[in-house]
């Protein structure tokens, strides 16, 4: 049987272990935070973007931890968010969520999403970290989609942490290392639940996504896929590998990586 190296769990309590790699302490930490770009889902034909709380989140613990955030999407441009992740839909889905109708009230905030630079151009080595945000975009733009598997290998095997979250996690499925490996291949990690696409589903009446990520991860050989309760804070990390479950994770998954480089 295979076994895997310890994974360093985040839950309501915080970090369960500390083991910070502080490099250059007299240099802010770089993080570059992607964002998928607006799509329209082909199950549900709605309009889809990025989840407000799995970038705001986690830029508010970054920033409050001292770092430099610089937010990207795949393709460039201004970012759409899903409906029922802004504070200010109609359904009240995210109503709570003050942090991201604070950065939607902020002009030099929402700046931040207007124009977006692609990944075209990134310099793997002038970021400490790359942060992969979720929402129902990535299940359709981030699926086969060789640029972002690159992006994430690179940073993987320059020696970065990489963290991705929610359904951002679909990466993992497919982004493999220069040696053709899986980057997840003998790694613990975390995503969006089955349970949680069943509830999704059942809260709107149809199905929602083109797959599951739970599914297809526990059919990966050599890979070591776990989740936590239903739609509660949980962070994975495994040594620079850190992922989120779902849209509550976000803050829980920065934390990990402010952990790992230390402030």
């Amino acid at each position: 049987m295979q076994s895997y190296p310890p994974a360093v769990p985040f839950n309501r309590s915080g970090p369960l272990s500390a083991n910070t790699n502080v490099t250059d302490a007299a240099r802010p930490k770089r993080v570059l935070l992607i964002a998928a770009n607006a799509a329209v889902s082909p199950v549900t034909q709605w309009p889809v973007g990025f989840w407000w709380a799995e970038l705001t989140h986690p830029y508010w613990e970054f920033t409050e931890a001292g770092y430099t955030v610089e937010i990207r999407s795949p393709a460039g441009g201004t970012l759409q968010a899903d409906a029922y992740s802004d504070p200010d839909d109609a359904s009240g889905y995210s109503a709570h969520d003050i942090l991201s109708l604070g950065f939607k009230r902020s002009a030099a905030h929402a700046a931040l999403l207007q124009d977006t630079r692609s990944i075209d151009d990134v310099d793997v080595h002038a970021y400490d970290a790359l942060f992969v945000t979720g929402g129902q975009s990535p299940m359709i733009t981030f699926r086969g989609n060789a640029a972002m598997q690159s992006l994430v290998a690179r940073f993987y095997e320059a020696g970065k942490v990489v963290a991705l979250v929610c359904h951002g996690t679909c990466l993992l499925l497919e982004t493999r290392l220069s040696t053709g490996a899986l980057l997840v291949q003998g790694k613990t990690w975390t995503s969006f639940a089955d349970s949680e696409e069943q509830y999704a589903d059942a809260f709107v009446g149809m199905r929602i996504q083109p797959f599951w990520i739970e599914s297809e991860a526990r059919a990966l050989p050599d890979t070591n896929f776990v989740v936590d309760q239903r739609f509660r804070p949980f962070a994975v990390r495994d040594g620079r590998l850190v992922t989120g479950q779902q849209q509550f994770s976000g803050a829980a998954a920065a934390r990990l990586v402010i952990e790992t480089l230390g402030r």
